[in-house]
C-alpha cells in the first residue's frame, strides 16, 4: 500500500456532469486511476498527476478537495481485500470508505481505502 492524493468534489446531479470533469482531464492528459460516484454527487478520483488535475478543474470552477487515501494493487482472487483491510483492523482504524477496480480475468485489482490518519495507517500495514 502507498499513501496517494484523492481528490474529491460535487457534482450536479445532471446528464453529462461526470463526462465533463472526465473530459477536462482527458484534454490536460491527466488519467484517472480510480475512481467513485456515490448518490449524493461526491466524485472521489486518484489521477496520475494529482496537482495538475486540481489546477485544471480549479480553473474550470470546480471546487476541489485533498485527501491522503491508501491505494495498492492485488492479487484478483478471493482474500486478497480481506487480508488488506485486516491490516488496517488490527491497528485499531476505522475506514471510512474503500473503492476497487479491477477487471475480469485480470490479475490484478487497484483499492483506494480512505481512513481518518492514512500515514498512521501505512505505518500499522508495515509501508
Amino acid at each position: 500500500m502507498a499513501i496517494r492524493t484523492e481528490l474529491s468534489l460535487r457534482l450536479q446531479n445532471s446528464p453529462g456532469s461526470l463526462a465533463r470533469v472526465c473530459r477536462v482531464l482527458a484534454d490536460e492528459r491527466v488519467n484517472l486511476i480510480a475512481v467513485c460516484l456515490e448518490g449524493n454527487g461526491t466524485l472521489r478520483m486518484v489521477v496520475d498527476n494529482h496537482i495538475h488535475a486540481i489546477a485544471t478543474l480549479r480553473e474550470q470552477h470546480y471546487q476541489v478537495e485533498e485527501r491522503d487515501v491508501l491505494y495498492t494493487v492485488m492479487p484478483n482472487h478471493p482474500g486478497s481485500l480481506a487480508r488488506a483491510v485486516r491490516l488496517v483492523a488490527d491497528a485499531a482504524l476505522n475506514l471510512d470508505y474503500a473503492y476497487a477496480s479491477g477487471v475480469e480475468n485480470d490479475p490484478m485489482v487497484g483499492v483506494v481505502i480512505g481512513v481518518p490518519d492514512a500515514i498512521r495507517a501505512s505505518a500499522a500495514a508495515g509501508i
